[in-house]
């Protein structure tokens, strides 16, 4: 008889770090787009998975010598290396027990709805637009959604359905969401990626996060945030999700925003490139990083990576990022007194008063 137990006691020894069960119904208020009880109709359980990621990958960014590990190791090494070997491990746990495991890893694959606002429209990734434009002028552009996709037989969602990673880890009982948007659990602050396993067993379910809050809402991410994507901590400026009667609620960010800060940083904070480039500012390709324009769209995206793309390019196929000011803020306040992260390391993370900044 398979068991919740056997199932965490596999992901564990997998080399997952944390795993939480729930009911596939504690979703079945997302939109229909993003909605993960549509997967297959017999699915009845959800999975979980934790995987931590290593506090010294941010040590690069945190001291400004080495940006390339975050993204390679973090997101890269993680998400396409060691979550699906656990992933596979346990699927042949349940599937050997008769019950169908329904593989999820963490991925860039495209919905029927943008995954930056949730529009059907044809909004561009401007990244993978770029190598389009540069290595085959003749290929289809890509999109942030599956331009043409279509249902493939009525009372279905069009492929490939995608959901709320984070909100589903907070079903799963793992965590909370953060102010930033971050997925919080008590084990590791901000530092996870997760994946997720869809099977028809029922097993026994963990209760959703209850104790302690874990984001502290101090307004580090806010202040950091080097673009000024995150909104100031207010009623008004929150976004709040109802997950079968736990509510979810952090600020309502600039996602294209932050799309071009997370991946360039801005004059301050990018010392890939030279300070001549943002005096220059050729044809206002910069303007929204130099605040010439607050408006954030995919045109101005657009006009950031082409400007800037070929300083750093992407070597593992994720954007090289060079930001992570929210995460770093969230740490350093996390491992103060009182914080979920509190004397997990022999020293803090920040072992300066402020963040550096380019003086230029």
């Amino acid at each position: 008889m398979l068991t919740s137990e056997m199932i965490k006691e596999a992901a564990l020894a997998a080399g997952a770090d944390a795993c939480g069960i729930a009911p596939i119904s504690r979703m079945a208020g997302a939109p229909a787009e993003m909605n993960p009880t549509l997967l297959f109709p017999e699915a009845k359980s959800m999975i979980g998975f934790v995987f931590r990621i290593p506090r010294g990958v941010q040590r690069g960014i945190e001291e400004g010598t080495q940006f390339y590990q975050y993204p390679s190791m973090a997101y890269g090494g993680i998400n396409e290396i060691y979550a699906p070997a656990v992933l596979y491990a346990v699927g042949k746990v349940i599937e050997s027990a008769g019950y169908e495991a329904f593989l999820y890893r963490n991925t860039g694959a495209r919905g029927c709805v943008s995954d930056m606002d949730g529009s059907p429209g044809n909004t561009l990734s401007p990244e993978e637009q770029i190598e389009v434009n540069e290595n085959a002028k003749t290929s289809t552009a890509h999109h942030r959604n599956v331009q043409f996709t279509r249902a493939t037989r009525e009372g279905n969602v069009p492929p490939d359905l995608q959901f709320q990673f984070r909100l589903a880890a907070v079903a799963c009982g793992l965590g909370e969401i953060g102010w930033s948007k971050m997925l919080l659990t008590p084990e590791f602050g901000p530092m996870q990626r997760v994946a997720f396993i869809f099977t028809d067993a029922e097993l026994s379910y963990d209760e959703m996060y209850s104790g302690k809050p874990l984001c502290r809402r101090c307004g580090a991410c806010v202040r950091e945030c080097p673009g000024g994507c995150i909104p100031p901590i207010a009623p008004q400026n929150a976004i709040r999700v109802d997950i079968d009667g736990k509510i979810s609620e952090w600020g309502d960010i600039d996602m294209w925003r932050c799309y071009a800060f997370y991946t360039h940083a801005g004059r301050y904070y990018n010392p890939f490139v030279p300070k001549e480039v943002w005096d220059e500012n050729r044809g206002g390709a910069l303007d929204l990083m130099e605040g010439v324009t607050d408006k954030a769209d995919e045109h101005e995206i657009m006009k950031v990576y082409t400007a800037l793309q070929k300083y750093f390019p992407s070597w593992v196929g994720y954007n090289m990022a060079k930001c992570g000011g929210c995460i770093r803020a969230c740490v350093s306040m996390l491992e103060k007194p009182g914080g979920c992260m509190e004397n997990h390391f022999k020293a803090p993370l920040r072992t300066r008063k402020k963040p550096w900044k380019m003086d230029r």
